[in-house]
């Protein structure tokens, strides 16, 4: 991704592809030898990464950086590099699972709750409702998202053994992009993405906003509403905006 495709937003990048673009460059990945890192900041991130050193690195050092999230794209008006639109990092993972669907190659499932007495872990059934819509698709593995530091390296060896090419990680920003970058070198897929709760998504555990929220780039409120206790991890959008405010008065 050549520097020009590539803007800041409080000193964080962001590349500034559409999900036409962002989907080519997926498929571009998937042909290196080597795992590549793919991360979907949005506010709250990116805010999250100016306070963070080793998240900012991180994201800094990934081969895509999609946009996910309204308030990057009106960030980028404000700095006068005009993102053409959000990429969401859930219809992302959708576009992703078209392509491997196309190219019959598969995908390890790594996150969220694990099976109790009554449910499939929400990975494992996530997987199920994925075959169902992607028929082509192969489900390499999955594992739930709750485990300590020492048992990472089993989980590494676990993916690795599957044969996957693509790894999809739900643990929420930062600890998945932490988890694919500290075994970045290890890992033997194609590429990785962090999808925070995207598998609970497609498992049926959390509903995704209606239509006119996610064409309205409200999908922030429609989870407020639904939840709440998520009122501390909204007020990321308006201090993001002020950020970015403050931050292009001081260039004027």
């Amino acid at each position: 991704m050549s520097k020009q495709e590539r803007i800041k937003i409080l000193d964080v990048p962001v590349d500034m592809v559409n999900m036409k673009q962002a989907s080519r460059r997926f498929l571009d990945l998937m042909e290196t030898p080597e795992c590549s890192l793919i991360v979907t900041p949005n506010s709250e991130i990116i805010v999250n990464a100016t306070k963070d050193p080793e998240l900012k690195k991180i994201i800094e050092s990934a081969d895509l950086i999609i946009p996910d999230g309204i308030g990057l794209v009106y960030a980028s008006r404000i700095v006068n590099c005009p993102l053409e639109e959000r990429v969401t990092g859930f219809d992302f993972l959708t576009e992703i699972l078209k392509l491997l669907d196309e190219r019959g190659q598969s995908i390890f499932l790594l996150g969220s709750k694990p099976e109790d007495e009554e449910n499939p872990g929400v990975a494992e059934y996530a997987g199920y409702k994925m075959k169902k819509q992607f028929p082509n698709l192969r489900i390499a593995g999955t594992h739930h998202g709750y485990f300590n530091s020492e048992d990472e390296a089993a989980i590494v060896e676990k993916i690795n053994s599957s044969g996957a090419d693509f790894l999809c990680v739900a643990m929420g920003a930062p600890k998945q992009e932490k988890f694919i970058a500290n075994h970045q070198k290890e890992l033997k897929v194609k590429a990785a993405i962090g999808v925070g709760g995207s598998l609970d998504v497609w498992a049926g555990t959390v509903k995704l906003a209606p239509d006119f929220y996610r064409n309205h780039g409200l999908e922030w409120l429609y989870r407020l509403v639904k939840q709440p206790s998520r009122y501390k991890r909204m007020a990321a959008l308006p201090v993001f905006m002020v950020r970015v405010l403050t931050e292009r008065r001081k260039k004027k």
